[in-house]
């Protein structure tokens, strides 16, 4: 048994899915399933039920799997330990983000604190789906911007950044050249969404029902950004985001043009319920102070 191996488990137990473990790993799907083989063999029991869409953990799959977790996050507390003192810091602090963050705060807030507080070193972690609070319950990040609608159950949090919705477009779509739009204008059109985030969030993103009651026609899916506005700029469907995700994500096959009835994004900076993190606290003075100043700040609607 290797901490690598431990590592493919938990992955593996993530996606339930070997071909998408297996990319997410980047190793072949046959090394992973040979990995897999070899774990079972070793300890004489069977962690995966295999069927036609993937795999499922056994009853003891399921116990093996939470101590594999909990044996990996402290091999990762280790190497950032080793790393921290071989650079001379005093502290790392892993600030999770959902593809644009909360804009310009984001960078802003991670400069700031970085300036205030020189040894330590700020990793920002990127998360897809809305699991950035996830990550949050499962240590893997010290704090985090989440995208509300999101499950906050064991968090701390607070209202840090407002910004309205657009729609993605190919560049030559009639709509293109509109100053704003409706989200019944675009009813027609396929909506990209995702298989692999909760309903609720999936459904707040695609705007489900629409004012007049009305369903969103359902497009392809994607796993994440970049899948997705790679299939809108071939004018595979037509997407839904931030304001600020069409600023970071700028490209001339695409248009970006404001929604004029739905409500905005908003989102929170959150951090684990109890945490006595000094750093935490340190960061999120940092955002507040900001948070006032910069566009779509919680003051402002």
């Amino acid at each position: 048994m290797e901490l690598r191996q431990l590592h493919y488990l938990t992955v593996i137990a993530d996606e339930e899915n070997l071909g998408r473990a297996a990319q997410r790993l980047y190793v072949s799907q046959p090394a992973l399933s040979y990995a897999l083989k070899s774990l079972e063999s070793e300890w004489g029991v069977r962690l995966f039920d295999r069927h036609a869409g993937g795999v499922s953990a056994t009853d003891a799959g399921r116990e093996i799997i939470a101590e594999a977790l909990l044996t990996v996050r402290q091999s990762e507390r280790v190497s950032a330990a080793a790393e921290r003192h071989r650079r001379g810091e005093t502290g790392v602090l892993r600030v999770g983000v959902e593809a644009s963050g909360a804009g310009e705060l984001t960078t802003r807030a991670r400069a700031e604190f970085a300036r205030r507080h020189p040894g330590v070193r700020v990793v920002p972690r990127r998360y897809d789906r809305g699991q950035e609070a996830a990550a949050l319950r499962e240590g893997l990040v010290d704090v985090a911007f989440v995208w509300l609608p999101n499950d906050l159950t064991g968090l701390r949090s607070e209202l840090v950044h407002t910004e309205p919705r657009v729609v993605g477009l190919p560049s030559g779509h009639v709509l293109a050249g509109r100053d704003e739009v409706s989200v019944l204008d675009v009813g027609d059109e396929p909506l990209m969404w995702t298989e692999r985030a909760p309903r609720e969030w999936v459904d707040w993103w695609a705007v489900n029902p629409r004012p007049d009651g009305s369903s969103p026609r359902w497009g392809p899916t994607n796993d994440n950004v970049e899948e997705m506005l790679e299939q809108v700029a071939e004018g595979s469907a037509i997407c839904f985001a931030p304001i600020s995700m069409a600023r970071y994500y700028a490209r001339p096959d695409l248009t970006w043009v404001p929604l004029s009835d739905v409500e905005p994004l908003r989102t929170v900076l959150a951090w684990a319920d109890g945490t006595d993190s000094s750093l935490v606290r340190g960061f999120a003075r940092v955002v507040r102070e900001l948070a006032v100043a910069t566009p779509g700040g919680p003051d402002q609607r």
